[in-house]
């Protein structure tokens, strides 16, 4: 398996070389993952599915903390000011300024279950964020003994310097997930904005068998990505609004744990999703479609025994465009399109929570054709990435003493 791993890494490269080179990479070699698959008895279905080119762009990174001491920083958002809203999992939203100073909570969200991977996560602001001032955030919540997760949002009220706390104000929950359960894991929680102005929210399926079997139904909202417009209500295009007993949100179903997301520059949803033992995936969800969790997928359970039947492909499921064993634990993604990284542009920058690093893959026609592993130095796990205004990449690192820290090139 490795050597042939290996055999059509080194085609892909050559002919990647015969064709000119292609944006945004420099050199294709040797896989940049070089460690024994999970399962290692399983095929990926098509060249550079897993263990693409390696590539080499030169880049190297400076890092300065901005803010250090965040109760496990989770999302981040850029206001138009220059400012960026940042979460921390154990239910504080804050702001760190242009000035350089972070700000105290932000008042006035609603409870959160800040429990295991429960808490305040992803957060963004309404494409029309410059005149409504309203802003989204997904977080877990609790209800009796179950939970799950939910969408809220609410206009934020900025302060002035020496003023009282900012906060938010006409706080509406806009979406739950359902059914709750009783599992403190697998929550997803990334938003975004589509072009449209619909909104997509990533979920998990938290982890537990019962959970997990309710990934391929569609009269629950776990392991999918659901779509909704910016004030809760249903698109009347989504592709389930008409089947009988189906969820009207679900946008696409079959997935794990997503917590990552993000828009190519055509505007195309991408996600990552943590695998078991191996089986993180990159996948391209589009509506109606069936991801396979957790009748088909790559690597196995932590206990080394096979997933379900062990099978990686069916009829009527997809395969993913990209994926990794052993995993690297994903989680935040970017596109990078800025000119600070020239080498960069082009570019898909994926957190590493595992690796502690950024992924860096190169997409060609919709395929990865090189992966890099960028920032590997960080010091950190990395929990969300995001591209600032300046062209400057933003890490933030998810540990008790997490950091927010801003990258620019070295030298």
């Amino acid at each position: 398996m490795r050597a042939s791993l290996l055999t059509a890494s080194a085609a892909l490269a050559a002919a990647l070389v015969a064709c000119g080179p292609a944006p945004a990479q420099t050199q294709a070699g040797a896989p940049v993952e070089s460690r024994p698959a999970n399962a290692p008895g399983q095929k990926p279905a098509f060249v550079g599915q897993t263990r693409a080119p390696g590539l080499n762009s030169g880049v190297v990174g400076q890092y300065t903390t901005l803010a250090s001491g965040l109760s496990h920083p989770w999302g981040m958002a850029f206001l138009p000011t220059g400012d960026l809203l940042l979460t921390e999992r154990a239910g504080r939203l804050r702001i760190f300024g242009k000035d350089g100073k972070l700000s105290p909570a932000v008042q006035g969200l609603p409870a959160v279950f800040a429990e295991g991977q429960g808490g305040l996560l992803g957060v963004a602001l309404d494409p029309a964020y410059a005149k409504n001032g309203l802003v989204y955030w997904a977080y877990a919540e609790a209800d009796g003994g179950v939970n799950g997760t939910a969408v809220a949002r609410g206009k934020l009220v900025l302060s002035a310097p020496g003023g009282p706390a900012p906060k938010l104000e006409n706080v509406q929950v806009l979406w739950r997930q359902a059914p709750k359960m009783d599992s403190a894991l697998h929550f997803g929680g990334r938003l975004v904005f589509a072009k449209d102005g619909t909104l997509f929210i990533t979920t998990g399926e938290r982890s537990i068998l019962e959970g997990r079997v309710q990934a391929q139904h569609l009269d629950a909202t776990l392991g999918k990505v659901i779509r909704i417009n910016a004030d809760g209500s249903i698109p009347k295009d989504n592709p389930f609004v008409k089947t009988p007993g189906a969820k009207p949100e679900i946008w696409s179903l079959g997935h794990r744990n997503l917590q990552a997301a993000a828009l190519d520059p055509s505007g195309r949803l991408w996600t990552v999703e943590h695998g078991a033992r191996g089986g993180d995936e990159l996948n391209h969800p589009e509506a109606g479609k069936n991801y396979g969790w957790a009748t088909i997928t790559y690597g196995e359970e932590y206990s080394g025994k096979p997933i379900g039947d062990g099978v990686t492909a069916k009829p009527g499921m997809e395969q993913p465009v990209y994926y990794w064993d052993p995993v690297i634990a994903p989680s935040g993604m970017a596109f990078y399109e800025s000119n600070l990284f020239p080498a960069l542009k082009g570019s898909v920058l994926i957190g590493s929570l595992r690796e502690k690093h950024v992924d860096r893959l190169v997409l060609k026609d919709g395929k990865v054709v090189g992966e890099e592993r960028l920032f590997t130095d960080i010091g950190g796990r990395v929990r969300d990435v995001a591209v600032g205004p300046d062209g400057a990449i933003y890490v933030l690192t998810d540990e008790e003493d997490g950091k927010l820290i801003k990258v620019t090139p070295k030298g």
